[in-house]
């Protein structure tokens, strides 16, 4: 079995951004707040202590009994609900788009490793409480981006329109997918609890919002995950004295472009509006903007005085939707968080967002980017050792990872190194020949050297095709494998739904996850399922 281990560093899938920041380089520093190890977590619980209002927590425990109130409600969680009424109780958090039957497999990685986190932290400071949140994207309204998932290579899509939240989606229609992934799944025990879990969660809940509480708290909510919809007017009436700021200054897009100086040399994940809401209602969600001094609804013909949209805000404010830029900070300001798991894009663009909450004076979460994993079955380990290849190999991209395997493999060389630097030589005697001589042969004598090392190229690639060929049998069974482990040559965990693995192994990949993935290690996991 191949030993070698894969950090997010080494993987080869992430920003340079992300492995900057996972080692902690200084250019960056200023843009974010404390770094996510154990120790850090005592100053983060300080300052979130001192800076969560303490009314906030009664407002928060009622609006999440509320929302669970139709739940079958585990134990634990009631435990952890009530335990955000005290002082000493914390967040740590992730959120989700809510997509069609937990959509891609880092859905369960994201919630698994707040989980274990909130273990983690508890076993550290045992005096504080540490509750694991799931934060939905209710308010989310790119539609296309939720409505399908992938079970053994075919694409299960729910088609139809979508105006407004996707929250509030009715789940009409499912009926047709579950058809449709019913007629595939097959037999078996882990298959039928699928397809009821399906059922239940799609086909016996009126919209997006409640299917997808009852499916992840189906799945996590005897480790006590809470699940908390934002899309909710009492959490919204605490975020309000910050909307009403960015209605009346427009101050997030400023706060934002001083991040720019540092982050121009990687890239800008999300650009900034000049008014960062959204105004929505069952079947809307558009843009808030301001125009010859009235409040314009995007797309409609609402418009408001400033004086009328700061009466709306007060007696509805649960019609403002903060976008991708607020959104971070609506969260915080409703939990006594102290960190938010995120992958790589989400903590790219957090990491522009530090000079918001400054102005906000609301304390900035630790980034932790989540866990990631590779599962592969011992039969495909199997061929990996046949064919004697590592981790690192598997990682590869695939060009390169044939390419090196061929060379490898050979018995000859090909390697024409040694042979351009001889030409490299010769034709430095010649230029130097030509200058002594006549210098109009230099141009000669430049372009018969072009020519040689274009020959040497050639024959060299000639020469790689020939072996790949005598290889070919053992270089198609290692792209093969590869494509196995990587869909799309992407990562697995970006494509695959859950039910794909838990069809075969049922419970015990979710045993295997909570028991191998440790959020703040810093490495790719890969889990051998037996």
């Amino acid at each position: 079995m191949p030993l070698d281990k894969i950090t997010f560093q080494n993987a080869g899938y992430f920003s340079k951004l992300m492995v900057d920041y996972l080692n902690q380089e200084a250019n960056l520093k200023h843009l974010y707040n404390h770094f996510p190890t154990i120790q850090n977590f005592k100053q983060q619980i300080d300052e979130k202590r001192t800076n969560y209002p303490i009314e906030h927590r009664s407002v928060l425990c009622q609006a999440l009994l509320s929302q669970y109130k139709d739940t079958k409600t585990s134990e634990k969680t009631l435990e952890h609900i009530n335990a955000l009424a005290k002082e000493n109780t914390f967040t740590v958090t992730t959120g989700h788009q809510l997509n069609l039957f937990t959509g891609p497999l880092y859905f369960l990685y994201k919630i698994i490793s707040v989980i274990n986190l909130a273990k983690e932290l508890k076993a550290k400071y045992p005096n504080e409480n540490f509750v694991p949140v799931y934060w939905m994207a209710t308010e989310d309204h790119d539609f296309e981006e939720i409505n399908h998932f992938v079970f053994e290579e075919k694409v299960i899509c729910w088609n139809r329109e979508s105006k407004g939240p996707v929250g509030r989606l009715s789940t009409e229609g499912l009926d047709k997918v579950y058809e449709v992934f019913q007629s595939h799944i097959g037999l078996g025990k882990n298959a039928m609890y699928i397809k009821e879990l399906f059922e239940n969660a799609y086909l016996k809940h009126d919209n997006l919002t409640e299917a997808t509480r009852y499916l992840a708290n189906e799945l996590f909510g005897e480790y006590g995950l809470v699940i908390i919809d934002g899309d909710d007017a009492g959490l919204k009436k605490l975020f309000a004295p910050h909307i009403k700021e960015e209605l009346l200054h427009q101050s997030a897009i400023k706060e934002v472009e001083k991040s720019y100086d540092t982050l121009s040399e990687y890239f800008i994940q999300v650009n900034p509006r000049d008014i960062n809401l959204f105004y929505i209602q069952d079947n809307l969600r558009e843009r808030i903007i301001y125009e010859d001094e009235v409040y314009k609804v995007n797309n409609t013909s609402i418009t408001f005085t400033k004086e009328a949209i700061l009466t709306e805000l007060e007696n509805h404010p649960e019609c403002f939707s903060p976008n991708v830029i607020l959104r971070p900070l609506y969260q915080e300001v409703i939990l006594p968080n102290l960190c938010y798991t995120g992958g790589g894009g989400e903590l790219a663009y957090w990491l522009e967002l530090k000079q918001v909450f400054d102005l906000h004076q609301v304390t900035f979460p630790m980034l932790l980017l989540r866990n990631s994993v590779l599962l592969a079955t011992a039969k495909q380990v199997d061929k990996m050792d046949k064919l004697g290849l590592s981790w690192q190999d598997m990682f590869s991209k695939q060009e390169q990872l044939i390419n090196a395997k061929t060379k490898e493999f050979s018995t000859i060389q090909f390697d024409f190194d040694q042979q351009r630097q001889v030409l490299e030589d010769q034709f430095k005697i010649l230029e130097d020949i030509a200058l002594q001589t006549d210098k109009s042969f230099i141009g000669a004598v430049k372009a018969q050297k072009v020519k040689q090392l274009k020959g040497l190229d050639n024959l060299e690639k000639r020469l790689r095709i020939a072996e790949k060929r005598n290889h070919a049998d053992k270089l198609e069974r290692i792209a093969l494998l590869q494509n196995e482990l990587f869909p799309n040559n992407s990562l697995q965990e970006r494509i695959v739904n859950f039910s794909v693995y838990y069809k075969e192994y049922g419970e015990d990949l979710l045993t295997a996850l909570f028991t191998k993935l440790k959020p703040l290690n810093q490495e790719f996991d890969i889990i051998i399922l037996q």
